[in-house]
């Protein structure tokens, strides 16, 4: 069942209160009652507060926060893994949140595809028997099902592979595996949640730069959670950044880094590098009257390489071109070197989240399995 066209997610006011009777409080917490006020006075845990997100089909939406602030509550409600308490998940129209149990089900299979940190996989199956375990629930031919696992091994660089088990596999393989499952059962949304997060630090840049690959062909809608600022710019067309359960600030990367919210998101990006992050087009002048210079950059370069022509030209200043080579705009070496510079004297602002953690009370319809279960999980949701 693939689809032609990646569908946009939008989530339009989601609450989550965690609690045996969460929808009797969701009037006092939007009328401002607070996580530790709501957990003191009805023993209910405040997951998310009115969150509002707009995905745009075929993009990388990155969801980033520390520990606690709700991220993977929130990936979670578009799979319905989890059922907000009020508000809507809605993709190309639909609102997931009204699908009945059938309608649902085919949602989960065809539509979507998961990728954990904690790789979930089977451990009695070989490479390429975890890669087709999603096209067996769909009911496709074993033939098809070995062709597009296959395609997909290869693609993410375990050709070769496909007769070893997971225990003779390192982190970085399992997880590419895990990739591999996703990717092969052709959902138009990938959902990836800290799925880099177990890996050391140079496979996961490995990793990213596989998954930015393989985006540029497949251009699904990826929603990618993460805590890490570096990988939330490098991967991210849009970001989203959460705290204790609210939205801080979304945006662009270019509006992260340029345009923090608060001293919050101000602390977040202290210490970027801003020339690898920023793009010509968010700091130049725009327009198309101005007499051409000899130099060009297209627009999507980096402040650190459009400095790095600029070294190498005579000019002070770069004309910046889009897709056709026309003109849109100039940037001048002042303009790249003043964007480039790391803002001083911003209030510093703690990281810590304001109230403390509290886990969510054990309801067995409202807790979320253990991690190491995860993948079973979602088998059990997608096979209804």
């Amino acid at each position: 069942m693939p689809e032609t066209t990646a569908p946009s997610i939008e989530i339009r006011h989601l609450y989550k209160i965690f609690g045996a009777n969460g929808q009797a409080h969701v009037e006092a917490v939007k009328a401002g009652m607070t996580k530790a006020e709501l957990n003191a006075k009805t023993g209910h845990v405040l997951g998310l507060r009115d969150i509002g997100i707009a995905m745009p089909g075929g993009a990388v939406q990155v969801i980033m926060g520390l520990s606690g602030s709700g991220k993977s509550t929130l990936i979670r409600h578009v799979n319905r893994l989890i059922d907000p308490t009020s508000g809507e998940v809605v993709i190309d129209g639909t609102d997931v949140v009204k699908l009945n149990p059938k309608a649902l089900q085919e949602f989960r299979r065809h539509r979507t595809a998961m990728v954990f940190q904690k790789f979930a996989l089977l451990p009695h199956r070989n490479v390429l028997e975890n890669t087709v375990y999603g096209l067996e629930i769909q009911g496709l031919p074993r033939a098809k099902q070995v062709d597009a696992a296959m395609r997909w091994i290869e693609r993410v660089g375990l050709k070769g592979f496909e007769q070893k088990y997971p225990n003779q596999l390192s982190g970085g393989m399992q997880q590419r595996v895990g990739l591999a499952r996703a990717l092969a059962n052709d959902a138009p949304i990938l959902l990836m949640d800290e799925a880099f997060s177990a890996l050391d630090p140079l496979i996961r840049t490995d990793m990213q730069t596989v998954l930015l690959d393989i985006q540029k062909d497949v251009r699904k809608t990826i929603v990618f959670i993460t805590h890490d600022l570096d990988e939330a710019l490098r991967l991210g067309d849009r970001i989203a950044i959460l705290r204790d359960g609210e939205m801080v600030q979304q945006g662009t990367r270019q509006d992260i880094v340029l345009r923090p919210a608060d001293d919050y998101i101000a602390e977040f990006v202290r210490h970027v590098n801003r020339g690898r992050v920023i793009a010509v087009e968010g700091v130049m002048t725009p327009g198309r009257d101005a007499v051409p210079t000899a130099a060009t950059v297209a627009a999507g370069t980096t402040l650190e390489a459009a400095a790095e022509v600029l070294a190498h030209s005579t000019e002070d200043a770069l004309d910046v071109v889009d897709g056709s080579g026309e003109r849109i705009g100039r940037i001048t070496l002042r303009q790249i070197v003043a964007a480039m510079a790391t803002p001083h004297g911003a209030k510093p602002a703690s990281v810590a989240p304001t109230e403390p953690d509290v886990a969510p009370p054990p309801i067995d319809d409202e807790t979320l399995p253990p991690l190491e279960n995860i993948g079973r999980s979602v088998v059990r949701a997608q096979a209804g």
